[in-house]
């Protein structure tokens, strides 16, 4: 008989792909995926440590499950990811309705814990075990079906940011076989992946040997590009410390690699920088945008920033202020500073709350300027669109641009996993409204 599970992902993309990895590993023994969470067998929270408030998520999350089944046969709950390996043995000790905690090096594991669960007997599982774990999945197919789809090339992080937990979440950097990675893109691409997405936790510090070859995340590029059913390239997260040349070339050589990079720098000021142990200065990041444009004008930046960092005084935020006015960045990401335990960082002193409030607006109300703006230069032009699915509901799709907008427009199910030329009509912050093209003739 099949027994149902249901995976709540909280957090980044690769806690995306590790939930879809966790699918395929417990079919084998005959978990199906539910696509409810009434009467599961398997209730897995998937979590990210990244996120603000990431561990108060997961205990609430339990709660809602815990009032759910106040009345019905209780699923064997499992919390993963990140979260459980900060927290292991004392999520544990915290709440009695969790039975497994299990660690994101460790969950290929997770089959047996399942197969030998004894209820009421608690099992905690955080080891390191990067190697077993993806020898274990290199056996399993990738049955992921999604147009856009994830790919995990690398893992961990030996940089230690100061504020960074992922050293100890995720473990020491490790990239995986370059022709392991080749094989399950081939297997995403044949189950109709038209954009794959390398990722990792230092995406571009991927660095595998094989004899007297190394192979870098710019060799993945130029394979993948050789299969005429991919239509797109992108990475993520990288590090400006491991934009190396050969990387950088990839932007004038591929024709799959999108025109967008998300580089994170986290603060304009040079001192900042020196105080989150980033190891690259202002100077430098500005040399590798330039770069880059001058290898494709086309180019766009987006970013991280950690705003009110603990020392960050007028002059580094206004330092901040300026990088982004230089860039302009589109698409980024900002926050005000909050610790994590175990860090560096985590005992210094906090910034005035009002004053990194006032910080945060006056950031994100630049950055979303040129978000507006750049969204505002498509009206009235016709953009190539990947489109990935239809909206339920609206009678209408969805996709994206070469710079990841979401682009929304009516059109059939039948133009899914299709590049088409919408010509925009409309914008907001966060979307373009169009309409496809009249003869429009474009390829699949």
């Amino acid at each position: 008989m099949q027994k149902k599970i249901f995976i709540k992902t909280f957090g980044c993309q690769m806690n995306e792909y590790d939930s879809n990895r966790i699918y395929d590993s417990v079919k084998r023994i005959g978990f199906i995926k539910s696509q409810d969470q009434d009467n599961l067998d398997c209730y897995v929270i998937n979590t990210c440590h990244i996120r603000d408030k990431a561990k108060e998520k997961v205990y609430h999350e339990i709660g809602r499950v815990k009032k759910k089944y106040n009345k019905k046969n209780k699923p064997i709950v499992v919390i993963a990811g990140c979260v459980a390996q900060a927290e292991n043995q004392e999520m544990i000790n915290r709440e009695p309705y969790i039975d497994i905690v299990i660690g994101p090096q460790s969950y290929h594991k997770i089959n047996d814990k399942l197969i030998n669960f004894v209820k009421d007997k608690k099992i905690e599982e955080t080891e390191f075990d990067t190697v077993s774990k993806f020898n274990y999945f290199d056996n399993i197919a990738n049955k992921n079906s999604k147009i856009s789809s994830f790919l995990t090339i690398q893992e961990g992080c030996d940089k230690f940011c100061s504020f960074c937990v992922v050293p100890y979440t995720r473990g020491p950097e490790y990239s995986r076989p370059f022709d392991k990675i080749i094989l399950e893109a081939e297997e995403l691409i044949k189950n109709g992946a038209k954009e794959i997405i390398l990722l990792g936790q230092n995406v571009n510090a991927y660095s595998y040997k094989k004899k007297i070859k190394e192979y870098r995340i710019s060799d993945i590029i130029n394979k993948l590009e050789n299969y005429s059913e991919l239509k797109r390239i992108r990475y993520t997260t990288s590090h400006p410390r491991d934009m190396t040349d050969d990387l950088i070339e990839c932007y004038s050589t591929s024709k799959k690699l999108m025109p967008f990079v998300h580089l994170p720098i986290q603060s304009g000021s040079n001192k900042i920088l020196k105080l989150m142990n980033r190891k690259h200065t202002v100077e430098q990041y500005v040399e590798i945008y330039e770069k880059l444009i001058k290898i494709n004008p086309d180019i766009e930046f987006s970013s991280d920033f950690i705003i009110s960092y603990p020392g960050e005084t007028d002059k580094d935020f206004n330092e901040t202020v300026n990088l982004i006015k230089k860039i302009k960045f589109i698409n980024s990401y900002s926050f005000i500073f909050s610790p994590r335990p175990g860090t560096k960082a985590s005992n210094l002193k906090p910034i005035d709350k009002e004053i990194a409030k006032e910080r945060l607006i006056k950031t994100q109300e630049h950055l979303f300027k040129f978000q507006l703006n750049m969204n505002k230069s498509f009206i009235n032009k016709s953009i190539d669109v990947l489109v990935e699915n239809k909206i339920e509901g609206q009678g209408k799709l969805f996709g994206r641009n070469q710079y990841m907008n979401s682009v929304i427009f009516e059109g059939n199910s039948d133009l899914i996993g299709k590049n088409r030329n919408i010509k925009i009509e409309k914008v907001n912050q966060n979307s373009l409204f169009g309409k496809i093209e009249k003869n429009n003739m474009k390829a699949a």
